[in-house]
């Protein structure tokens, strides 16, 4: 028994019309709704649908369907942002919701009607819905500079959800220099720049995310300590003069086999003792959740490649024994994502391989 409460008809309800929760999040946000309540709580549906330039039926179906889900609340015809969102305000977050419902609704929630066909082909088949020849969303994106752009930008929004659970857990003491592999934009070796002024940063990366890190690296005056170097991250050497290897939410993309081939190329590259990062969204060994990450895995099967998932935290430690890396060490976030950090140290005896 896992100890989860049973499904009831009202969570059913909550997963057959799942979609359509969604929307009335999205919508709410795309309107101003939150954040209309935000600076005039206590308005009645009517000044609402004013202010927001809707009619008084759609005003009345918005604000049902928002205060059923929790998400707004009212007191004798006024309306008020729920608890939740208003604290999600109060820490300057709401502009993340906002970024990742425009996600969900533009890049996952068009590829995620593609979910069966992904599963009965075991191929990310939601890929068919953006323009583009190459294989995988990355090189799709490259041909559609908006998106490209809204990616990126939704990408910083989930890392500054979850990097205090990567800055507050990486131990790089001791670190010279971190090889960030597959850096993006910069958004994680900046962020650990900062919290590690003694440590030197390279994004190693392909030449549109190189782009985007070299101007965010100079507009955050880290120009000094933070390199970027372009390349293919499987087929091209990864950069000397590194202490440790950081893969900060890439291997969730990757097929099991390229992740230990990377985790090989790690191993090789680093000095004896050098260490290696890992930092993703884990799933439970237990194979019960959380609900954060099985759900997620529905944008991993439908459209980044043909491989990806969120990985259970033991397949990640299976992966690195088997490059030679040993005292693996796990760490798991306390935010309401599901992220979480493996640290592990290069052994002196040379990789090994299962059985031996």
């Amino acid at each position: 028994m896992t100890g989860k409460s049973p499904l009831t008809r009202d969570g059913l309800v909550g997963i057959l019309f799942g979609a359509a929760a969604f929307q009335m999040l999205y919508s709410g946000s795309e309107l101003g709704l939150f954040r209309l309540l935000r600076r005039r709580p206590g308005l009645s549906a009517g000044l609402i649908g004013q202010e927001l330039g809707l009619a008084p039926r759609p005003a009345r179906m918005l604000l049902l369907g928002t205060t059923a889900l929790g998400l707004t609340e009212h007191t004798d015809g006024r309306y008020d942002n729920a608890p939740l969102v208003r604290e999600f305000f109060a820490q300057g977050d709401w502009e993340i919701i906002e970024d990742l419902a425009e996600f969900q609704q533009k890049i996952a929630g068009p590829a995620a009607l593609d979910f069966t066909a992904s599963l009965r082909g075991n191929t990310n088949a939601g890929l068919a819905r953006f323009p583009g020849d190459g294989d995988d969303l990355y090189q799709r994106l490259a041909g559609s500079p908006d998106l490209e752009r809204l990616f990126f930008r939704c990408m910083k929004s989930w890392s500054t959800l979850a990097n205090p659970v990567l800055v507050g857990n990486a131990d790089l003491g001791g670190v010279h220099r971190v090889l960030d592999v597959g850096g993006g934009d910069g958004v994680n070796a900046i962020a650990l720049a900062e919290a590690n002024p003694g440590v030197g940063f390279t994004v190693f990366d392909l030449p549109g995310a190189g782009a985007l890190a070299r101007d965010k690296i100079r507009r955050d005056g880290l120009d000094g300590r933070i390199g970027v170097v372009e390349g293919d991250m499987f087929s091209d050497p990864f950069p000397p003069g590194h202490d440790c290897v950081l893969f900060a939410n890439q291997l969730v993309i990757w097929s099991p086999e390229e992740n230990r081939a990377l985790l090989r190329k790690a191993y090789e590259a680093l000095p004896d003792g050098g260490r290696v990062l890992i930092f993703s969204a884990m799933a439970d060994d237990t194979g019960d959740g959380p609900l954060y990450a099985a759900l997620d895995n529905v944008y991993f099967a439908t459209l980044p490649t043909g491989s990806s998932m969120i990985h259970p935290w033991g397949r990640y430690e299976e992966w690195l024994a088997d490059a030679g890396f040993s005292h693996a060490v796990r760490i798991s976030g306390k935010s309401w994502t599901p992220h979480g950090l493996i640290m592990a140290r290069k052994a002196t005896t040379g990789p090994r391989t299962r059985g031996e």
